[in-house]
């Protein structure tokens, strides 16, 4: 029987194991013994929310789906009718194709090829690989095209809250700056998080606080990588984020259990939303340039 999101791929090392999929080449499952470490999706759902989706061409929302890159206008098609917004890139629902398969991981490729709207030619690998300390995600995009192409990162993983009430769970941040939004979910001023509901970097719980932001000016450590922790009563959670990728979104939307299991989507992003209309974070990928970065999930029984 076919599944709505195509094949699945299950990888696993000692008490980790963790389901790729075929559409979207993404994350649907991640499991530390009998806990969830992520809040997935079943074998039977479409995925909802995002919820573990690799965000490419660009993550978040474009203004109108239009943008101009080299002098060029070009209009992509509204998938966010709500806002009038182009949201998410082009590969959520689009076939992956298997490039390796191991025990410990899997790598999985997608061509974006040229279309209305987005006329460039970009390979996309992501490896997915379980080791003794999480998941470690690996994802590359080479221009095979002859044009410049505007290129942004995003993926969509939402850390499990359990049997956690989310008003309890422990989330920490640490970021010194947060974009806020207009009533379409655009980019509206980069502010200071001292002072304001978007202060994360204490770790105190997340209580009534509703935040679907962009954070940036993340303290990394000696690793390179900055580190966005959630502490519930069963586990606590790690996601980071390495060179490249100088944002993470924090979404709780789905905090309370409105539309599938629990969780926060904690997203390390390469851009902000409408980055090809305000340059941030945007990358300008060259024909045969090659674009790296590298995130993960962690996980402890608290």
């Amino acid at each position: 029987m076919a599944h709505p999101s195509g094949e699945q791929w299950q990888i696993e090392h000692g008490d980790l194991v963790a389901v790729i999929t075929e559409v979207g080449g993404g994350l649907r499952t991640l499991r530390r013994g009998d806990h969830d470490v992520v809040a997935g999706y079943t074998v039977d759902e479409m995925a909802s929310a995002g919820r573990g989706q690799v965000l490419v061409p660009w993550p978040n929302r474009l203004r109108d789906g239009r943008y101009t890159i080299e002098g060029q206008e070009h209009t992509l098609p509204i998938t966010e009718p709500r806002t009038g917004n182009a949201s998410h890139g082009l590969t959520r629902w689009e076939s992956w194709r298997l490039r390796e398969r191991h025990e410990d991981a899997v790598v999985v490729a997608h061509t974006i090829h040229p279309r209305p709207g987005w006329p460039f030619h970009v390979e996309v690998t992501a490896a997915w690989v379980l080791d003794g300390t999480g998941l470690t995600c690996t994802t590359q995009a080479t221009n095979v095209g002859t044009a410049t192409a505007p290129w942004g990162y995003g993926a969509h993983p939402y850390l499990a809250l359990g049997g956690t009430a989310a008003g309890d769970a422990r989330l920490t941040v640490p970021a010194d700056q947060v974009l806020t939004v207009d009533e379409r979910s655009l980019p509206a001023d980069l502010v200071e998080v001292s002072g304001t509901p978007f202060d994360l970097r204490g770790g105190e719980p997340l209580g009534d606080r509703e935040i679907d932001h962009a954070y940036t000016g993340l303290a990394r450590g000696e690793d390179r990588c900055w580190q966005v922790d959630l502490t519930t009563d069963a586990l606590t959670c790690r996601v980071w984020g390495g060179p490249g990728l100088d944002w993470v979104q924090v979404f709780t939307g789905r905090a309370r259990g409105e539309g599938g299991a629990p969780g926060i989507a904690v997203e390390p992003l390469s851009c902000p939303a409408d980055a090809y209309n305000t340059g941030v974070g945007l990358v300008r990928l060259e024909p045969g340039q090659t674009w790296t970065a590298q995130w993960g999930i962690e996980s402890r029984v608290s």
